[in-house]
């Protein structure tokens, strides 16, 4: 009897574990968007403290702003879920290099570098670069004049590599407030932003203590990127679907008003 009671928890193991590994075997035979849909929601990475990109409303607390409310509709045309993970902008990539993320939707913009390492979707916001110091500085008037100088910005962003490209010692700083203040303070002589975020950092602290000087224009424009590889291409198929349909149905446009004053979703 006792053998028998072995012999039959033998078999059940077995057939335990090779349910596990077909299970397995099935789970690894789906490619990023199955596993996003069995899963039931997709997961984005975020800074929350970029406004009007993604930031937390003074009063309520509340996740918003322009990327925030794109991953949602993103997430409604997949038909799953939205979770959001905030993070400093240096580990946003890395994030979802090792699956804490599904995306990152924060203003990425399209980089020749970034081209090499992931993925992209379509471009959804095109904005320009600009160029922002103290509004007593007289001293830099173009990007050129920034050689020798100092600069401050988000660690490992675009700005932060055009300050450098510069010639510009560049501080690696956690978000756009501290970059400012920076600036104000004397501490650097200059911060490379997005112009609607400068835009609105001062509509929204009533700042006129800085002021643009120059600007670069928008070539590729924000998209969505994603780990390179087969792995994720019906996922950025469904995004650009999506994309799509949120720009013929204008919703699209409708946010950019909402949260820049402008349609900023096509090529000037």
């Amino acid at each position: 009897m006792k053998k028998s009671i072995t012999a039959a928890a033998a078999i059940a193991l077995a057939m335990t574990l090779g349910a596990c590994s077909n299970s397995g075997s099935a789970a690894q035979d789906k490619d990023h968007l199955a596993r996003i849909k069995d899963a039931g929601k997709l997961v984005i990475g975020l800074e929350g403290v970029w406004q009007p990109f993604c930031y937390h409303d003074a009063k309520t607390d509340e996740l918003i702003g322009f990327d925030v409310e794109v991953s949602q509709n993103i997430a409604k045309h997949l038909g799953v879920d939205v979770e959001f993970k905030e993070g400093a902008w240096e580990g946003l990539f890395m994030g979802m290099d090792s699956g804490q993320y599904d995306l990152v939707v924060n203003g990425v913009d399209v980089t020749e570098d970034r081209k090499a390492q992931y993925d992209f979707s379509d471009p959804y916001l095109f904005d320009n670069t600009v160029l922002v110091v103290r509004a007593d500085n007289n001293e830099i008037k173009s990007f050129e004049d920034l050689k020798g100088k100092k600069t401050a910005n988000s660690t490992g962003s675009t700005y932060a590599e055009i300050g450098a490209q510069y010639g510009a010692d560049v501080s690696g700083v956690s978000d756009l407030a501290k970059t400012v203040q920076m600036v104000l303070n004397g501490q650097v002589d200059a911060t490379i932003n997005a112009s609607l975020s400068i835009v609105d950092y001062q509509v929204t602290t009533g700042e006129t203590n800085i002021k643009v000087v120059a600007t670069l224009p928008s070539e590729a424009g924000y998209a969505i990127p994603m780990v390179k590889g087969a792995d994720n291409d019906t996922l950025r198929a469904a995004i650009n679907d999506a994309l799509k349909a949120m720009r013929e149905d204008g919703t699209l446009k409708e946010l950019s008003l909402k949260y820049f004053g402008s349609d900023l979703t096509e090529v000037k």
